[in-house]
């Protein structure tokens, strides 16, 4: 696939995006929901190589195929590694899966209701080897706990500085600003973000991906999926369970799934390579019916 050949999967596609991009911090859970409990590693790298070898399990099934899955999001450890002697975004790419990697190094502490990224200092050469790597994408992560006007406006702002240098790189930036589907104020941070989304977009010259939470009121971001400057927009699963995030997920048209722990968490490393490929096909399919099928 060319790039452009990757803009036009991404923009029209029937699909969805799997999110493959657990980090450090994130690991040891995605391992034990996974079935290999602390202990069974002794230092990060045999952690790092346990969650790198389900990824790869992932990538290998028969059933993972850019047929319903349309990109796939990877933490940078995974796009260095390789599938079988191949480089993971080329394994990616030769599925017709389209690679993105996940830049955010984490979140600084909790300032008026939002949690902006850490510092990325090194994120031109990470753009760079990324690049050469055959990724097309980046996916960036922020939390908004509370709908206070100014911290959402601050986030907003962060993201698109980020995001501008990533398009600088020829990438394509997915935004995300995730709304904590637990705050109280969820309902009004929809709101918030919604208008600081659309004053950002304002201003832009490129294209931006989108990753948000699902909206309590279904449709909330219709201005944003028919927005000229937006190329998709996706939904991250957010604590929802598979079952009750598919449903919300079909309820908004125009968005399709960006999930993680919804996807992988019914697959365990016990299972024989059938039922693996079972249990990870039946995910796929009710994701791919959530993006695509709507009842909104």
């Amino acid at each position: 696939m060319t790039s452009a050949d990757m803009t036009a999967k991404i923009a029209a596609g029937q699909g969805f995006i799997a999110a493959l991009d657990q980090s450090g911090g994130s690991t040891p859970k995605a391992l034990a929901g996974y079935g290999i409990e602390a202990g069974a590693w002794s230092n990060d790298d045999e952690m790092f190589g346990l969650i790198h070898e389900m990824r790869c399990r992932i990538i290998r099934s028969a059933v993972f195929t850019g047929d319903k899955v349309l990109g796939a999001i990877l933490f940078e450890r995974t796009m260095d590694g390789s599938v079988d002697g191949t480089p993971v975004p080329a394994a990616l790419i030769a599925k017709g899966i389209v690679p993105f990697i996940k830049i955010d190094k984490g979140l600084e502490d909790e300032a008026n209701g939002i949690q902006l990224m850490k510092p990325m200092p090194d994120l031109d050469a990470l753009l760079v080897k990324s690049k050469a790597l055959g990724v097309y994408g980046t996916k960036e992560r922020s939390v908004i706990n509370s709908a206070d006007a100014t911290g959402i406006a601050a986030i907003v702002a962060q993201q698109f500085e980020v995001g501008r240098q990533v398009l600088s790189h020829g990438m394509m930036p997915m935004l995300e600003p995730e709304i904590n589907i637990k705050s109280v104020t969820r309902g009004e941070c929809d709101t918030i973000l919604l208008a600081e989304l659309l004053k950002a977009l304002g201003g832009m010259d490129e294209q931006v991906m989108l990753k948000l939470s699902l909206p309590v009121v279904p449709g909330t971001y219709d201005a944003l999926t028919s927005h000229p400057k937006v190329l998709r927009v996706v939904a991250l699963s957010g604590g929802y369970e598979r079952p009750e995030a598919c449903i919300e997920l079909a309820r908004n048209r125009g968005i399709i799934a960006s999930f993680s722990r919804a996807l992988l968490e019914d697959l365990r490393y016990q299972m024989s390579d059938a039922e693996f490929d079972a249990a990870l096909g039946e995910a796929i399919d009710q994701i791919y019916t959530g993006s695509t099928v709507k009842t909104g």
